[in-house]
């Protein structure tokens, strides 16, 4: 097998802790246009996409505005405010063993990225919050700002991959809390998709797009990755 040389991971829910706080500010601007979406819903329909797109696919899913485009253009400009506020008041985490993780990934010279559908702003500040800096904890982070085209397509994994010279999918893995990063991984061609369980999607969700490897946590990734030699 060919070697491993880049492993993309999802931020909330993947690597990052942050109890839902992205998507229960979403569910509040969703609502405070006078719906009563449930945060199962959210996560169902908007996880792991760029926000703006998320607030399209649940007010599309989940309600009968017939005013969509206006509804969610409401919606979005009262997110970005509200989740900045949300991230300045409440703590934010990362899972246990994850810089451990990275750092053992980093021991086999395999970089280490992460990418999200938020946008730089809000990203930068998970990082500042987090005392994470590129080139230390991790290799690079890429945004929906970043690209075009946000998940499903794969525009994030191959900025990844221009940046680290990196031009065969096959020394890729993609790891995520939701369906929609499987599929990005996927979209990419992916040599590994792996799902996880500590964020926004339940087993039934994510085997929906057929990942490799469904793991409780991120740090599962490890025992796989070396315990079976995946990387040879």
């Amino acid at each position: 097998m060919n070697t491993i040389k880049l492993a993309v991971f999802d931020m909330a829910g993947t690597t990052v802790n942050e109890h839902n706080i992205v998507y229960k500010t979403v569910q509040k601007v969703i609502n405070d246009l006078g719906y009563k979406v449930s945060l199962d819903q959210v996560l169902k329909y908007g996880a792991g996409k760029e926000k703006h797109q998320a607030i399209i696919d649940v007010l599309q899913n989940c309600t009968r505005s017939k005013a969509i485009k206006q509804e969610a253009q409401t919606a979005f400009a009262a997110f970005k405010p509200a989740l900045e506020s949300a991230y300045d008041t409440q703590e934010i985490g990362t899972f246990k063993g994850i810089l451990p993780f990275f750092k053992k990934l980093k021991t086999h010279d395999i970089k280490v990225v992460l990418n999200t559908g938020y946008d730089a702003k809000t990203a930068t500040k998970i990082l500042t919050k987090l005392d994470w800096k590129t080139g230390r904890e991790i290799d690079l982070m890429v945004t929906a700002d970043d690209v075009e085209n946000g998940r499903p397509n794969p525009d994030m994994i191959y900025k990844a991959m221009r940046e680290f010279n990196i031009t065969n999918a096959k020394a890729v893995l993609k790891a995520g809390d939701s369906e929609i990063d499987i599929i990005e991984g996927k979209n990419a061609g992916c040599r590994l998709t792996i799902g996880v369980l500590s964020g926004a999607q339940n087993r039934q969700q994510l085997e929906a797009a057929k990942p490799d490897y469904i793991l409780d946590v991120i740090t599962d990734l490890e025992e796989l990755l070396f315990g079976e030699n995946l990387f040879h």
